[in-house]
C-alpha cells in the first residue's frame, strides 16, 4: 500500500469515527516524514480540523487488561504507551497506527533513544536537564511495566521505549470532567489526524472543550502549502529532547548562559546570590538578556550594599552601571562563544555516529553562536 492509500484509508476510518476535516489532508513531506497540507485555499478562522471526545483515545478507553494489570499509581503516559505497544495489527486503530513515525525515525531522531548515548554529553545543558528528567520518567513507567503482569507481553525494554515516546510526541493537553479526576500531567489523549500537525513558532489555534478538539486556521493558506500548529512556546533545546528536531528560525528560542557567568563570579559573590535567589538560571533570547543575570554581573560592577539597595529597589544602578555591565557581559559572550566554537569542532571531528545526530547538534550549537553573536553586537551598538 502505497502513502495515498495510507492516507486515503485514515482519512475514511477517521470520518468513521465522526473527524471532520475540512480542507486540509495528510501529506507525505520529502525528507520531513508526514504533515497537514492544504487542500484549498483557506482563510483565516475557518475551521479545518474537528475531533469529538469519541474518537480520542484515552485513559477510558485503554483495555481493562492492560489498566488492571498494572500497579497501583501507574502514570497515564506509562498506560497508554502500553496500550499501543500491545496493539494487534487487526486492531480498530490500524489505519491510525500505519501513519505513526518507524522505529528507525525515532531511534534516529529522540536524544533519549539514540544508541550512541555518549553523544549526549554535546547537548547544550538544559537538553541534558532535560533528557536526565525524561529519563528519570521513563525509568519509572518501564519499572511499572516490569512489575505488572504486562512483562510477557512486552519484555524488552526498547520496545516499550519505542511506544512511549510515540505517546510522549503525539499526547496532547485534555482538560474535561473525564480527566479532572487525574494530576494535571495525566491529562493526555492521542487524537487522530491532529497528531500528524507539524510544529512551528506560531500556527493554527487548537482549543478543546468537553465535545472534542477543534483547530482553526491562523491566517491565510493557499493550496498545497503545509499548516501548522504550535506545540507552546519552546526553546530548540527542549524541542530537539522532546520532539526530536529544531526550528530553523524559532522566536521562543533561548540559551542558557548558566556556563558563561558562574565562572566569572567569585565564592562569596555565588553566596549572595544564592541567599537572595540569583543565583544560576541565567538565559538571553533574540532580544535581551534576562533580568537575572543584570542583577548576577551588577554584583560584579558595583560594592554588595548598593546592589542590595538595587535589587530591593528594583533599579538599574544608572547608565554609567549598566555600560559597566554590558561590557562585562560582552567580555563573558566573547570567551562563552570560543567555548561554543571549540564544541562545533569537535563535532565535525566526529567520527563513527549516524550522521543526522551530528549535524542536528551542530545546527543547535550554530544557533547558540548566532543569538551570543547578535547579542554582543547589540551591546556593542
Amino acid at each position: 500500500m502505497d502513502s495515498m492509500e495510507i492516507f486515503d484509508e485514515l482519512a475514511r476510518w477517521a470520518h468513521d469515527q465522526g473527524v471532520e476535516l475540512n480542507g486540509v489532508a495528510p501529506r507525505s513531506l520529502p525528507g520531513r516524514g508526514i504533515g497537514i497540507v492544504a487542500t484549498k485555499p483557506l482563510r483565516a478562522n475557518d475551521q479545518i480540523l474537528h475531533v469529538p471526545a469519541s474518537a480520542l483515545r484515552t485513559l477510558d478507553t485503554v483495555r481493562a487488561e492492560v489498566k488492571e494489570s498494572l500497579p497501583k499509581g501507574t502514570k497515564v503516559h506509562a498506560i497508554l504507551a502500553a496500550d499501543l505497544a500491545l496493539d494487534k495489527p487487526t486492531s480498530q486503530y490500524a489505519p491510525w497506527n500505519a501513519v505513526l513515525p518507524s522505529r528507525e525515525s525515532v531511534s534516529t531522531h529522540l536524544p533519549l533513544a539514540w544508541n550512541d548515548r555518549a553523544l549526549h554529553r554535546y547537548l547544550p545543558k538544559p537538553a541534558q536537564a532535560l533528557l536526565n528528567k525524561q529519563q528519570s520518567k521513563f525509568t519509572r513507567d518501564w519499572t511499572a511495566i516490569q512489575q505488572s503482569a504486562l512483562a510477557a507481553s512486552i519484555p524488552k525494554q526498547d520496545d516499550f521505549l519505542y511506544f512511549w515516546l510515540l505517546t510522549n510526541t503525539r499526547t496532547f493537553y485534555h482538560d474535561s470532567a473525564q480527566t479532572a479526576k487525574l494530576a494535571k500531567d495525566d491529562r493526555m489523549v492521542l487524537q487522530p489526524v491532529a497528531d500528524l500537525f507539524n510544529h512551528a513558532d506560531a500556527g493554527c489555534e487548537v482549543a478543546f472543550t468537553a465535545e472534542g478538539f477543534t483547530i482553526t486556521a491562523d491566517r491565510e493558506y493557499d493550496e498545497g502549502e503545509e499548516v501548522y500548529i504550535c506545540y507552546g512556546k519552546h526553546s530548540n533545546d527542549l524541542l530537539l529532547v522532546e520532539y526530536g528536531f529544531v526550528l530553523a528560525d524559532n522566536r521562543w528560542d533561548e540559551v542558557c548562559l548558566d556556563d558563561a557567568v558562574l565562572p566569572e563570579l567569585s565564592r562569596q559573590q555565588k553566596a549572595v546570590l544564592d541567599e537572595r535567589g540569583f543565583l544560576g538560571n541565567y538565559v538571553l533570547d533574540q532580544r535581551t538578556v534576562c533580568y537575572r543575570t543584570q542583577v548576577a554581573l551588577r554584583l560584579s560592577c558595583v560594592p554588595v550594599g548598593r546592589w542590595e539597595r538595587l535589587v530591593y529597589e528594583g533599579e538599574d544602578g544608572g547608565e554609567v552601571v549598566q555600560q559597566e555591565v554590558d561590557r562585562l557581559l560582552v567580555k563573558i559572550l566573547r570567551k562563552y562563544r570560543g567555548k561554543v566554537e571549540d564544541t562545533i569542532q569537535k563535532l565535525e571531528d566526529l567520527e563513527d555516529c549516524q550522521s543526522w545526530q551530528r549535524e542536528v547538534l551542530s545546527l543547535r550549537w550554530q544557533q547558540i553562536r548566532r543569538l551570543v553573536n547578535q547579542t554582543i553586537e547589540r551591546l556593542e551598538a
